[in-house]
């Protein structure tokens, strides 16, 4: 399931906007590019059904200068065949541990620091098992653009899971004992892979 085309169309303006204002010198073209980018910022609280303001917020340090999708990491730890998931105090599910990349560092060792800030655990990024574009998933429709990565980590000591600032609760799950799944930041399949891929580690990464 792909997100609907009209919030596609109106990211799409939205980022063409961003990009002209960083590249352009002419004051008319900028006048004309700012105004693009209102209007699809209008398009997207409307089918957001949000204040545009809310809209404004979000997109703002996404789509300054050249436009690019942001990077979302993810980290799977499998143990005794149940895999590592953490619940976000934001809205009381439970995901992968993981959140958006932080410049400076790499996708692997962003994901090694959001699984320590998350559920206290120091481990590896051992291999890149997923690349999704989230807007091409099975996930909800979403104003941001980005791609999800997903790793297979490993345990680098036998500390005891603990929740972090953004997490009240941590848990290992059997693949079919998972508690509701906060569906923006990872979807079931998205776990099934993890259970496949270390189970077979020859099996190339999946990617679209």
């Amino acid at each position: 399931m792909m997100e609907p085309l009209w919030l596609s169309y109106a990211k799409r303006l939205q980022a063409i906007a961003s990009t002209g204002l960083h590249y352009s010198a002419d004051q008319s073209d900028r006048q004309r590019y700012e105004e693009v980018g209102s209007i699809a910022n209008g398009m997207l609280a409307a089918l957001g059904s949000v204040p545009i303001e809310r809209i404004e917020g979000l997109v703002s340090e996404s789509a300054r200068g050249h436009a690019t999708p942001r990077v979302d990491v993810r980290g799977a730890l499998i143990e005794d065949n149940s895999i590592l998931l953490v619940r976000e105090r934001s809205d009381g599910l439970w995901t992968l541990p993981g959140g958006f990349a932080d410049v400076g560092r790499s996708a692997a060792r962003n994901v090694e620091r959001e699984m320590y800030e998350e559920a206290g655990l120091n481990v590896c990024a051992s291999r890149l098992y997923c690349v999704r574009y989230k807007a091409g998933g099975p996930y909800p429709p979403d104003v941001r653009d980005f791609y999800k990565m997903f790793f297979l980590c490993d345990r680098l000591d036998d500390a005891h899971p603990r929740p972090g600032p953004e997490t009240s609760e941590v848990g290992f799950f059997r693949l079919n004992e998972l508690p509701p799944l906060s569906t923006g930041r990872v979807m079931q399949a998205d776990i099934e892979a993890a259970f496949t891929f270390a189970a077979e580690p020859q099996t190339p990464a999946l990617f679209d």
